[in-house]
């Protein structure tokens, strides 16, 4: 199912309808401050388990991102946040960043899996803030598959294409973006770049 909304008037039924997907246990493809996402609700197995099968790994192997609406939700799922960490989140973001940080006990077990850490995500983008204000809490948030022939997504109608027996739908609102997020670890109380995307860390 494709749903094609417009950045400056969304229409809010077509919101609604892939936040049923969400709430469903679906797989949702969604457009971000970067590149385009794919994604489901972080509580449901099922859905988590078919999004590995989409990237081609295991659960205990997956590096999965949260995206947010805002840091109202960090100190649910991160631990040990200090002033100084707190600070340079809250001056980047909403922003293309991928920050690091301790887990805590709130994060589904199935995607810790013996792993100490959590990717938060802000995306500094309209639709994405819209679906998660409208299914109320974050969802996992993570690129869509590459292959040989496609090194990027970018066109809508050809992520749809390649992808549509593959996700339940695909939110649409235009070409996406070429670059990924910054990715910034955050868990020794220092900012050490993992991989340089889109976005010039404000520290």
């Amino acid at each position: 199912m494709l749903l094609e909304v417009h950045d400056n008037n969304p229409d809010m039924r077509k919101i609604q309808q892939a936040v049923e997907v969400l709430r469903n246990g679906g797989l949702l493809i969604y457009p971000t401050d970067t590149i385009y996402g794919v994604g489901c609700d972080i509580y449901n197995k099922k859905a988590i388990e078919r999004l590995c099968a989409l990237k081609g790994i295991v659960p205990k192997k997956a590096n999965f991102s949260f995206i947010c609406k805002d840091l109202s939700h960090l100190s649910q799922f991160a631990k040990s946040i200090s002033t100084p960490v707190f600070r340079v989140l809250n001056s980047n973001l909403p922003g293309p960043f991928t920050f690091i940080l301790p887990a805590s006990k709130e994060v589904p077990k199935l995607i810790m899996r013996n792993k100490t850490t959590v990717g938060i995500r802000v995306p500094d983008n309209k639709i994405c803030q819209l679906l998660l204000e409208e299914f109320g809490q974050p969802i996992i948030s993570t690129s869509l598959p590459e292959d040989e022939d496609l090194d990027e997504l970018i066109e809508p109608e050809v992520i749809h294409y390649k992808f549509e027996n593959k996700v339940d739908a695909m939110l649409s609102s235009g070409l996406g973006g070429m670059e990924s997020s910054t990715v910034v670890d955050c868990t020794d109380g220092d900012f050490e770049i993992l991989r340089q995307g889109k976005g010039e860390l404000m520290v």
